[in-house]
């Protein structure tokens, strides 16, 4: 039987829009309109201070379908250096990790295998580094772990890679084991030029659909716009 799923990316920026105005409720009402049954977050707790979620838990589980992957980390935050994974309610999630990268700035990735329609999917949500030869080490250290995950399942990698040039070094680093969607521009929401949101998937899923998410609500809610892809697997 063939699972349908489709995943989502998308970098929150602290719930802070465009009209600097930090709400979380146009974020959640942008993730509704996606309707991903996963989805990977970035920028998605506080920078300064105790790090605290920049969606509240109780907003996500009365307003959203959604529960947040517990990822065990710091007491009040979402994510782990701000990347997080929210799934539909009724998704398993079998197992879930942080995973440290090299890095010059404070990264790091956040995984997740789940269940989905007797289906089983890794999911790697990631905020890659500002600088060029960072980002490189650090897809090559992501793409070792997800091949391991490969050889026991369907595998999809996704998040903010913060890479304007079509050839880099990261994007290369990825290639080499998974196929790099470019669903189009995504930043700046206003005017979106930069394809920084990418996804990627292992060959055991067959892409049907991808994109950038564009609505009114969307192009104000952060400087990101969301992206998704639609999968079938089986």
């Amino acid at each position: 039987m063939v699972q349908r799923i489709k995943v989502a990316s998308y970098n929150i920026r602290k719930a802070i829009g465009t009209d600097r105005r930090r709400d979380p409720a146009r974020i959640l009402k942008v993730l509704t309109e996606i309707d991903a049954d996963i989805v990977a977050l970035q920028e998605a707790d506080r920078r300064f201070g105790p790090r605290v979620s920049a969606l509240p838990s109780l907003l996500i589980h009365s307003h959203t379908d959604y529960v947040p992957v517990p990822l065990d980390v710091q007491r009040d935050s979402l994510g782990w250096h701000g990347n997080a994974i929210l799934v539909k309610k009724g998704i398993t999630i079998e197992s879930h990790d942080i995973i440290h990268i090299p890095c010059l700035e404070p990264r790091g990735v956040v995984s997740a295998t789940l269940g989905i329609g007797g289906a089983s999917i890794s999911v790697f949500g990631m905020h890659l580094d500002l600088s060029g030869l960072w980002r490189t080490r650090q897809a090559r250290a992501i793409t070792t772990l997800a091949e391991a995950a490969r050889a026991e399942r369907a595998t999809v990698l996704m998040g903010d890679l913060n890479e304007w040039r079509a050839q880099a070094g990261a994007f290369r680093e990825f290639a080499r084991h998974f196929t790099v969607l470019d669903p189009g521009p995504s930043f700046h929401s206003q005017r979106p030029v930069g394809r920084l949101d990418r996804i990627m998937h292992c060959n055991r899923l067959r892409m049907t659909g991808c994109g950038v998410h564009r609505s009114a609500l969307a192009a104000t809610a952060s400087d990101h716009l969301p992206v998704w892809a639609e999968f079938a697997l089986g």
